[in-house]
């Protein structure tokens, strides 16, 4: 049985085809106007940004969370696969009758990243921090059993 490794050029080819998927289009939709043009890029969903480091005993995941609050933000384990997903919500700003949103380029709405865990990550011992829009997670390493040779006798 060949032993599948963790592969960050192919979490990166992933993240391209996303991209090249959602942008496929003009991007652009109009939205109903009170008097000015607003235009928004519209798109169901968003992608934030992640950085992948391993190290000797760990492997780091950052994430981009700008304006996300951290009860909107959702990490768990399936089978192997690490999901952080959540929401960043659009927010009125509300009082002042002489400002007008002329053009919003921000995307909002739901995320979900998902990410195959290698066979050394050690699920139960994950920690994750979030300060400043910035999502940590450490995932420690486990020492793999060496392989070993075993004789069965043949009776």
């Amino acid at each position: 049985m060949s032993q599948m490794r963790w592969n960050p050029l192919r979490e990166m080819e992933e993240l391209f085809d996303r991209y090249s998927r959602v942008l496929g289009g003009s991007g652009l939709a109009q939205l109903p106007s009170t008097g000015g043009s607003r235009e928004a890029l519209a798109r169901p969903d968003w992608i934030p940004a992640v950085d992948i480091i391993e190290k000797k005993d760990n492997f780091q995941l950052k994430v981009e969370l700008p304006e996300v609050k951290k009860e909107d933000v959702k990490v768990s384990i399936d089978n192997g696969v690490l999901t952080i997903s959540g929401e960043r919500r659009m927010e009125m700003e509300e009082g002042d009758a002489e400002s007008q949103n002329r053009r919003l380029e921000r995307f909002y709405g739901s995320f979900s990243r998902s990410f195959t865990l290698p066979e050394e990550a050690d699920e139960n011992g994950i920690e994750a921090n979030y300060q400043d829009g910035m999502l940590t997670l450490s995932i420690p390493k486990v020492a793999r059993p060496e392989p070993r040779a075993i004789e069965v006798k043949v009776h």
